[in-house]
C-alpha cells in the first residue's frame, strides 16, 4: 500500500469519527455501535428497524417486528447517548435535544482533539514514508525530490484535515 492510499484511509476515518459527534441535529448514525439482544445474540440496531429523521431534531425507530420494540428501547437507554427514547407501542420516538454554548464548545473541543489524532497518523505515515526513501539509498538529489513529495502530500493532507475541521466548527456552532 502506497503512502498516498494510507493518507486517504486517515481521512476516510476521520470522516466516521467526525459523523459520531453530534451537532443537535437528529442522525441516524447516532445509533450505530448500539446493539439489541434479539434471541440472546447482540445484533446492531439497524438491522432489526428502519430509522428515519422526520424532523430536524427527531429520529423514529419503527422495529420490522414489533415484539422487539421493548428490547430496542431498553438497548437505546442502556447505550446512554444523552436522550430518553418515548415508546409509543409501534414506534419509537427520539427527540435530541438543544444544545447549550457549553455543549457546543465541548463538540468542538472534541472535533479539535479527533482532527489532531488525524494529524498524528499522517505524520506518522509520513515518517514511515521517509524512512522507506532513505532504505532505498538513492542518490542525493533523487532522495531528496522524493521526500519532497512526501512533504506535499502530507501539506494537502493537513489541509484536508484542516477543512473538515472548520466545517465541523461551522456545522457545531451555527444550529
Amino acid at each position: 500500500m502506497n503512502t498516498e492510499e494510507k493518507m486517504q484511509k486517515a481521512i476516510v476515518s476521520l470522516e466516521n469519527k467526525l459523523l459520531n459527534i453530534r451537532a443537535g441535529r437528529a442522525n441516524p448514525s447516532m445509533l450505530n455501535g448500539i446493539n439489541v439482544m434479539y434471541y440472546d445474540v447482540p445484533t446492531p440496531i439497524q438491522s432489526l428497524a428502519n430509522i428515519t429523521v422526520p424532523e430536524a431534531r427527531q429520529l423514529m425507530v419503527k422495529p420490522f417486528d414489533r415484539s422487539t420494540l421493548k428490547e430496542i428501547e431498553r438497548a437505546i437507554n442502556e447505550a446512554n447517548i444523552g436522550i430518553t427514547p418515548i415508546n409509543n407501542g409501534e414506534i419509537i420516538i427520539l427527540t435530541v435535544p438543544e444544545l447549550t454554548e457549553d455543549k457546543r464548545k465541548d463538540y468542538v473541543k472534541e472535533a479539535k482533539n479527533v482532527c489532531e489524532e488525524a494529524k498524528v497518523a499522517l505524520r506518522n505515515i509520513r515518517q514511515d514514508a521517509n524512512n522507506e526513501i532513505k532504505k532505498l539509498e538513492l542518490p542525493e538529489d533523487e532522495e531528496k525530490l522524493e521526500l519532497e513529495d512526501v512533504q506535499e502530500l502530507i501539506n494537502k493532507y493537513n489541509k484536508i484535515v484542516d477543512e473538515h475541521l472548520k466545517e465541523k466548527e461551522s456545522e457545531l456552532m451555527s444550529f
